[in-house]
């Protein structure tokens, strides 16, 4: 940013004088031949002060991606770096702070922000510029916002390369593929009508498909109904093209989550919205089942940002950002013990989730498995908790659990993410290895299951996580698990890699895959190369 307010949103380093790196190791050689340095330095003959150009030191800071953490600990290390820098847009701001609102410039979603809203999600964040910078970063690594990523739905599949490009592929009974037909396809196709629009996150429910645009705008394909059950019922009509959702173009969408019978999306500023599911004993407000407008998600969580929401079935998680941490709010339906509060009673306002701060728990990445929840935290610590069916809660049993419980057969494993589907959980560390358990239908977990058990199941059912030793044969690091999350249809998994690649498995009979079946075969239970570049 110039040194000089130009009164464009144009953005800019603070001035530095035009040399080369050549020039500047060069110039003054006996500068660099003393080991002590100084912040302010002093009249000894070849100290670098760091004073002298404070616009170097912060393009350094703005250019290291330093973390808000760092940022705050320069700050409380040396004055220097707390104290006033002189520097439009604002004369009075650190350092720190001003590499901080670099660092927020360079997000897609912050750009086109007007500088009352860019004041106002300061203030709502804690009133620094470090702690927006956490919150856009927590809300990154959570969905993979701006960076490929794969979704697997209910019978057909979402794939959005780093560059925005999406490709989709599988069941298209409501054309939920966006190609402008009603046909099934297990070729991964991109969605032409989509060029030129940069989309940033996806979600998939049955028969219906949610892109998000970098300009914070949804659309929608398939059904036309926000709040229908998954199966059975369709909407008034279909679309088998992206439409853009008229009820959402005054809010900046950043995530949306479908879950049965509502659909929830998330604003740039954090604020949660729902459509239908709406009896006042659900989601906190009166509306019909077929409700296309979206209605804010009121109580605890309307004056605190949120970072990350995942829809399970009848429920929802916010994971939410505030100076003092990070926290998990549940809402709805309680069966099970999936809102995580101890109970099996609803809640039809979001209520914090309190067992983290017992557990002495940071949540880092949160997941809405159809009736058992998990939690990622800081630390590298996983939780889970819900309905334990099938040992999907990776505690050696299939008791349920009201509140979050540490899974200690993880307890020399880092997890960085998380993946939740119908009775099946996938943890990934941060080796970029994948552990799973819970259920073995359709070969979704990826074990070795081509051998028979003793009772003749090839589907064998896995109580404490283990490593899924097929994705650590194709030699990649894996960074995303997708998982289908939905009772009424046979789940298939994703295994995203670190230089895009992405491979499959579980049930195809869809073409979901991305991957040809062979007459008769309708699963695969190894992973395998879909063909299509994330990178």
């Amino acid at each position: 940013m110039d040194a000089t307010t130009s009164g464009t949103d144009t953005f800019q380093y603070r001035k530095i004088p035009d040399q080369s790196v050549n020039a500047l190791v060069t110039s003054s050689p006996r500068s660099f031949q003393r080991q002590q340095r100084h912040c302010f330095g002093d009249a000894t003959p070849g100290e670098f002060p760091l004073s002298a150009n404070p616009s170097i030191v912060l393009h350094v800071l703005t250019g290291c991606n330093l973390d808000p953490q760092d940022l705050a600990k320069l700050e409380a290390t040396c004055s220097f770096f707390r104290q006033p820098a002189d520097f439009a847009p604002d004369n009075e701001l650190s350092l720190a702070e001003l590499a901080a609102l670099d660092m927020c410039h360079k997000r897609a979603i912050f750009k086109p922000m007007s500088e009352d809203e860019r004041q106002a999600l300061k203030h709502k964040c804690g009133g620094s510029w470090k702690l927006v910078l956490r919150f856009f970063i927590a809300g990154e690594a959570c969905t993979r916002r701006e960076k490929s990523q794969a979704i697997a739905g209910p019978g057909h599949s979402i794939a959005v390369t780093s560059k925005g490009t999406v490709y989709s592929f599988g069941s298209n009974s409501s054309g939920q593929l966006g190609h402008g037909t009603m046909e099934e396809d297990w070729r991964p196709r991109p969605i032409r009508s989509l060029q030129g629009i940069r989309i940033i996150q996806a979600a998939a429910g049955a028969g219906r498909t949610m892109l998000i645009s970098d300009a914070g705008q949804v659309y929608a394909i398939g059904k036309d109904s926000f709040g229908e059950a998954e199966y059975g019922a369709q909407g008034i009509n279909v679309v088998n093209t992206p439409q853009l959702v008229d009820s959402l173009k005054n809010i900046f969408v950043v995530q949306a989550a479908i879950g049965n019978f509502f659909t929830a999306v998330l604003s740039r500023e954090g604020r949660v919205y729902t459509f239908s599911w709406g009896n006042e004993n659900k989601i906190g407000h009166q509306t019909e089942p077929n409700d296309l407008d979206p209605h804010p998600l009121l109580g605890a969580l309307e004056n605190i940002p949120v970072v990350q929401i995942a829809a399970g079935y009848c429920y929802l998680l916010a994971l939410a950002c505030q100076p003092s941490g990070m926290s998990v709010y549940s809402v709805g339906c309680g069966l099970g013990g999936k809102l995580g509060h101890g109970t099996r009673t609803d809640e039809k306002l979001p209520r914090l989730i309190e067992q983290f701060r017992t557990l002495n728990i940071q949540p880092a990445v949160v997941a809405a498995g159809a009736w058992h929840a998990a939690v990622v935290g800081s630390d590298g610590r996983v939780c889970t908790w819900g309905w334990g069916r099938y040992g999907c809660l990776g505690h050696g049993n299939e008791d349920c659990e009201s509140v979050p419980k540490v899974v200690e057969s993880l307890s020399k494993v880092k997890a960085v993410h998380v993946a939740t589907g119908d009775y099946t959980t996938f943890v990934v560390s941060d080796e970029g290895n994948v552990y799973s358990f819970g259920c073995g239908e359709s070969s979704s977990l990826g074990h070795n299951t081509a051998a028979a058990d003793e009772q003749g199941n090839r589907h064998t059912n896995v109580l404490s996580p283990e490593m899924v030793t097929s994705l650590k044969q194709v030699n990649e690091r894996v960074v995303q698990i997708s998982l289908t999350n939905s009772i009424y249809w046979n789940a298939h998994t994703f295994a995203l890699t670190e230089s895009g690649k992405l491979f499959a498995f579980g049930a195809g009979d869809k073409g979901q895959l991305g991957v040809e079946l062979v007459s008769n075969q309708a699963e695969r239970a190894n992973p395998e190369r879909v063909d299509v570049d994330l990178s």
